[in-house]
């Protein structure tokens, strides 16, 4: 099986990857909302380059109430329109995410933080090689694999953020599983310090818990972009952040 995350709109790369006929698991964040490196996305198509420059300099510096600021300032007035022409690229995306996963494997699915989980599912959930798998464990090559998508809360409030409550009710039902795939990170520190913000990124305890708890062999992962460590031991499990796929455009192989 091949693992990605944080697709992030490379969906010529993903299709790519996808030409695999293997199990392919991708760990949410399928759209662009803006590039850290670049300023690009949707916000630069939708507010222009400038304030996508300067929402990515306060996030950097993790200025929450800053870019809430910067937000009411350019939509101040045309909310509705800028909902629309949000809400319009965020579907566009979702179709090239549609066009990429459109394969001859199967793709199984969860979101991210960023993702907007209703749009996806009304892009994805009628392609008949893609599971959504939030929630549910499958048999893949095997394996008995868990799944649970979603970010964790933080200022931005992004619709793919939810409660930890939901989160610990969510990897409970899975139960006992030989791989556990999340978008986000553990609460281990340097699975989420950031070493290019120099940041300590949010995380979920829940998922620490389950994995001292449970104990599965594997868990996948995605979310911070450029971390201290990209694998961990927790007790017998041994955890991967599989990469920032828009800037790698590689899958991690499940061995």
């Amino acid at each position: 099986m091949l693992i990605v995350s944080d697709v992030h709109g490379a969906f010529t790369e993903l299709a790519r990857v996808g030409r695999s006929q293997q199990p392919l698991l991708v760990l949410g964040d399928l759209i662009n909302y803006v590039d850290y490196r670049t300023g690009e996305g949707i916000a630069a198509d939708v507010y222009g380059r400038k304030f996508a420059q300067e929402f990515t300099r306060n996030r950097r510096r993790g200025d929450w109430s800053a870019n809430r600021l910067l937000w009411r300032r350019v939509q101040q007035g045309r909310e509705r329109e800028m909902a629309e022409r949000i809400r319009s690229e965020v579907r566009r995306q979702y179709q090239g995410a549609r066009r990429a996963l459109s394969r001859e494997g199967r793709t199984y699915l969860i979101h991210g933080n960023v993702d907007w989980p209703g749009e996806m599912g009304e892009a994805l959930s009628d392609v008949d090689v893609v599971v959504m798998a939030d929630g549910r464990v499958v048999e893949i090559e095997g394996y008995s694999v868990g799944f649970a998508g979603g970010g964790v809360p933080t200022p931005a409030r992004a619709k793919g953020e939810e409660p930890h409550e939901v989160m610990a009710e969510k990897l409970a039902g899975l139960g006992e599983v030989d791989i556990l795939c999340t978008h986000v990170a553990p609460s281990v520190g340097p699975l989420h310090r950031d070493v290019v913000t120099g940041r300590t990124e949010r995380s979920s305890q829940a998922v620490l818990e389950y994995l001292l708890t449970h104990r599965p062999r594997f868990h996948y992962f995605g979310d911070i972009h450029q971390p201290q460590a990209t694998t961990w031991r927790v007790g017998k499990t041994l955890c991967r952040n599989v990469g920032y796929f828009r800037a790698t455009a590689r899958a991690v192989q499940h061995k």
